[in-house]
């Protein structure tokens, strides 16, 4: 037996989930950093309070791998786990923008922070099993065309969500000004409508999707034959949540190799993630580094959602073309080009002279994040046992989560101390290191490089 092949409609149907997941991540990573300067943070203190979102993903995510791994009820394998992390990020995404309801029990600062943990670990209790999902339900000749269908859907999630703050502004008439210690209102509103978007675009995946039965999946003579050659464990094992760390230290020779190109490329986009509203506030529109309140901050807030969502509409169009240049130069070289192109754009925002001209960087930081989200994985999936996909996706997530804790934790001190508060050099320091994961690609084994 072999998997049946799936149309490009139930492919788009199988991700489009990840539409809500991304949107909600975007308006998390657009917004974020302004959110929690409205509340009281500092600019050197924002990449502190952004350790929440990698450390929700270092723990939850192998753990959502393993159990959805061993998970078959009659709502499906992955199924359930996306749709409960769906439901408590829409939460989250309500309630952080309006912290300072709750400012009578605690701190607003405080309850942002909480809020933006429980987004976190939402978006990965939901983000793993999607992953897990195309490895499951997709033939190896069609997993590029998947991961690229959903880097796709990230890419359009995204733009609505980067651009809504802007749109409900400048389009709509709604308000952009703060008053002390409460969020405009254009961004509460963004956030809302991100939450039932979220929802619903899980439920579409949802009623639309069928999973293998782990007895299926068994019998499948691809799957079996690859699960034979890379895993001689005793079928019937017991196994327990500290398989993982043996699987950690059992996992496959591309893993190790790919690991060190994500470290390099995540600490990136962490890097841009954080500072990059109040860079351009600083470096672009010409603000101090102590403003964060001033009409002008907030423009310069929503055009950093504006450039966000050029990046991603870019990452969606390109995506499609993933497969057919992949098919020409190999999975390794255009992860390669991408990442050199993305890390050439970052180094532009330096030199740019005007908000306007920042548009062209974005564009080859747009090509650079379909590859990221994309190539590793369809390289990696070729390497994977398939009883072991959801908890080696989730393992993956280390090498995702590890450097933006990293640059978590040195990321403020640079700025404060190293770059004299100039936050534009943390975006300098991003370029250079999506050009040393780009050298590091090539020291990749891709296994499964078949023609697409």
């Amino acid at each position: 037996m072999e998997k049946r092949k799936l149309s490009f409609l139930q492919i788009w149907n199988m991700s489009f989930g990840f539409l809500g997941i991304q949107m909600g991540f975007a308006l998390q990573n657009a917004n974020a950093s302004r959110i929690l300067q409205i509340f009281g943070a500092d600019v050197h203190e924002l990449s502190w309070f952004w350790i929440i979102a990698p450390l929700m993903g270092l723990i939850v995510q192998p753990i959502i791998g393993h159990y959805s791994d061993k998970t078959w009820s009659r709502f499906g394998r992955r199924k359930p786990y996306f749709l409960v992390g769906a439901i408590l990020a829409s939460i989250g995404l309500v309630l952080m923008p309006q912290a300072d309801m709750f400012i009578a029990f605690l701190p607003a600062l405080w309850v942002g922070a909480g809020m933006l943990m429980i987004m976190d670990a939402s978006f990965n209790i939901a983000m793993e099993p999607f992953r897990a999902l195309v490895g499951d339900n997709l033939r190896t000749d069609q997993r590029t065309l998947g991961f690229s269908v959903q880097t796709a859907l990230i890419g359009f999630g995204a733009v609505i969500g980067s651009w809504l703050p802007y749109a409900l502004a400048n389009w709509f008439g709604m308000s952009n000004e703060i008053s002390e210690g409460v969020v405009p209102a254009n961004l509460v509103l963004s956030f809302i409508i991100g939450a039932i978007i979220l929802i619903i675009s899980i439920l579409v995946t949802v009623t639309t999707t069928k999973e293998y039965s782990p007895e299926e999946l068994a019998s499948f003579e691809d799957e079996q034959a690859h699960s034979d050659a890379m895993e001689k464990d005793d079928p019937d094992q017991k196994s327990s949540l500290l398989d993982i760390f043996d699987d950690f230290k059992k996992m496959p020779t591309t893993m190790r190799q790919l690991s060190w190109v994500q470290f390099f490329s995540w600490f990136g986009l962490f890097g841009m993630w954080v500072f990059a509203t109040p860079a351009i506030a600083q470096h672009t529109f010409g603000l101090s580094y102590t403003d964060s309140s001033s009409a002008m901050y907030q423009d310069a807030g929503d055009w950093v959602g504006i450039l966000f969502g050029v990046y991603n509409l870019i990452s969606a169009f390109y995506a499609f073309a993933l497969p057919y240049i992949a098919k020409r130069l190999g999975r390794k070289k255009t992860h390669a080009v991408s990442l050199v192109i993305g890390g050439l754009g970052l180094l532009s925002i330096y030199i740019m002279p005007d908000k306007n001209w920042l548009i062209v960087s974005m564009i080859g930081v747009g090509i650079a994040w379909a590859s990221i989200l994309a190539m590793p994985y369809a390289i990696l999936a070729g390497s994977i046992s398939p009883k072991k996909m959801g908890v080696y996706m989730g393992i993956f997530n280390f090498f995702i989560v590890i450097p933006q804790i990293i640059n978590a934790l040195i990321g403020g001190p640079l700025v404060k101390y190293a770059y004299d508060n100039h936050a534009v050099y943390a975006l300098v320091m991003s370029g250079v290191s999506f050009l040393i994961a780009a050298a590091l690609v090539f020291k990749v084994k891709d296994v499964d490089d078949v023609v697409q």
